[in-house]
């Protein structure tokens, strides 16, 4: 799978990305190169400077327009061997035996300047023998939806994608109407995913498992690489690093949206940013995306979703587990067990910290868990606004309630709560009965820092993309993306971007994957 198309190849080259391309390397047969394709009128319309500068990129000397032909991959990087990548995946339960990238090429991997290694990758690109009869291409709203996600997740610490660059290409892409084109380039840890490992292990080759699982741990997890058994090991470090990225999800409010096992990455980032949306009002049944017609991936879901990823993570390591089938299930089991409680003392871990709680002791955590559980039903219960109920909380932890109590229609129905969480502050803090002043501002103050006041809410990003994509107004993007870029810090200046959308607009709200 490793031949290279023929037709279409871009014309030039620039050495300005100094790939080192492992996978292509290391990995034959589990990819087919692929060329990206020319287009028409390339236009830059959004370059992360300081990502580029992180990955140590010499486009210095490269005007936009040259940028604009290289990040719409009609000049090709020197050094890049594009290649689609194979895998499989099961699609809201659903098992695929064959999916890869239908629309997107790996460019290559470079060092970044933290000596981390990362790949650097298109989306929209142009067809490949993995599209499914799709047309390999991309609009202008997705790819700019990506970017203002992805970017406010990486703002808010959360591990992620990034995005690079988008380049509109100056012909049209026909969905439910015509749109106008876009590439966007993705940067990511990798692009190894769950459904890479089921593509090989639905065949039955269990020796592209083994060297799968062997790159993944070089690439990933170095020092499993002399542990008696490295590729359980390797199951016990993704179990936790899904572990502690879906309750980073879930006290953000985060919806994904499209769980499929090809969208799980082994390095534990989020990615693939299709119907996902913020919660607003607090509902754990809340689901925005278009085609999860039954639950599937709500709100609520995402934990239980993510072991069960995880289940068919470890369905397709177990021949290269163990020799004997029996030990290897009981091995893995026992790894799929545990990852229950390795998410909920990391989710317990976060809430603590948005609740301003410094620290956990032995015989606290089902009291605090109680604490956070009743929180969350007292804003279930009153429709109240999941992100600005937990900014405001830190104004209460200043001794302000007010701006908290306004986001009540019955303001006393936190009287009791408000009552408990401050005793659980003070027993802290070493009084029983009152927490000082001077306590409560520095505790008010390390909230601020968990706490968001701005998120990528879902009508100012639907705002920006129409402008981009209908008028060709990039101006609501580019402040949209500031403000989301510093989403801790309150000004009267991004005041508008935190407020809700009215409940009528949440209500009938939808994603759709973009594709």
């Amino acid at each position: 799978m490793n031949a290279c198309n023929a037709a279409s190849q871009p014309v030039a080259t620039i050495p300005a990305f100094h790939f080192d391309n492992s996978f292509a390397r290391e990995l034959p047969g589990f990819f087919v190169a692929r060329r990206p394709a020319i287009v028409p009128a390339p236009r830059l319309l959004y370059f992360n400077r300081t990502l580029a500068d992180e990955l140590a990129l010499d486009l210095g000397s490269l005007d936009d327009q040259a940028k604009a032909a290289v990040f719409a991959g009609n000049v090709v990087p020197e050094g890049a061997e594009p290649l689609a990548q194979a895998y499989a995946g099961h699609q809201f339960g659903g098992f695929s035996p064959q999916l890869g990238d239908g629309r997107a090429l790996l460019l290559g991997e470079v060092i970044d300047r933290h000596g981390h290694r990362r790949d650097i990758a298109f989306k929209g690109s142009g067809r490949t023998p993995f599209a499914r009869g799709g047309d390999g291409k991309a609009a202008v709203g997705p790819m700019l939806r990506e970017v203002l996600v992805s970017e406010s997740m990486h703002a808010l610490g959360i591990p992620t994608t990034r995005a690079l660059a988008v380049a509109a290409t100056g012909e049209d892409v026909y969905r439910e109407r015509v749109l106008p084109g876009a590439v966007l380039t993705r940067v990511a840890a990798s692009h190894i995913r769950v459904g890479t490992f089921q593509f090989f292990a639905a065949r039955g080759d269990v020796e592209s498992v083994r060297k799968l699982a062997a790159y993944t741990i070089w690439r990933h997890d170095p020092a499993l690489a002399d542990a008696d058994e490295p590729f359980l090991e390797l199951l016990r470090n993704v179990a936790e690093r899904q572990a502690a990225l879906i309750a980073q999800w879930m006290n953000v409010g985060f919806i994904h949206g499209v769980m499929n096992t090809d969208n799980m990455a082994i390095s534990g980032e989020t990615i693939d940013y299709g119907p996902c949306a913020f919660m607003e009002a607090y509902d754990p049944a809340a689901v925005f995306s278009s085609i999860d017609l039954h639950g599937r991936y709500a709100f609520a879901n995402q934990p239980n979703i993510a072991g069960w990823n995880l289940a068919r993570f470890a369905e397709a390591l177990l021949p290269v587990l163990s020799e004997d089938p029996e030990r290897a299930i009981a091995s893995a089991t026992d790894v799929l067990a545990a990852f229950p409680e390795r998410y909920r003392r990391h989710l317990l871990r976060g809430q603590r910290m948005k609740l301003g709680l410094r620290r956990g002791d032995a015989g606290d955590d089902s009291s605090d868990a109680a604490l956070v559980d009743d929180w969350l039903a007292l804003l279930h219960g009153a429709s109240v606004d999941f992100t600005l109920a937990w900014r405001r909380l830190a104004d209460a932890a200043a001794g302000d309630e007010a701006p908290l109590r306004a986001l009540f229609a019955d303001p006393r129905t936190l009287d009791s709560w408000l009552a408990r969480w401050r005793e659980r502050c003070a027993a802290e803090d070493g009084d029983a009965t009152i927490e000082s002043t001077t306590s409560g501002l520095a505790r008010a103050e390390t909230m601020r820092t968990v706490n968001p006041i701005i998120i990528a809410r879902n009508h100012r990003v639907e705002e920006a993309l129409a402008a981009a994509s209908d008028d060709a107004d990039l101006g609501p993007f580019e402040r949209l993306l500031e403000a989301i870029s510093s989403p801790y810090r309150e000004t009267s200046a991004v005041a508008t971007y935190a407020e809700p959308a009215p409940a009528a607009v949440t209500a009938c709200y939808r994603t759709f994957c973009g594709t």
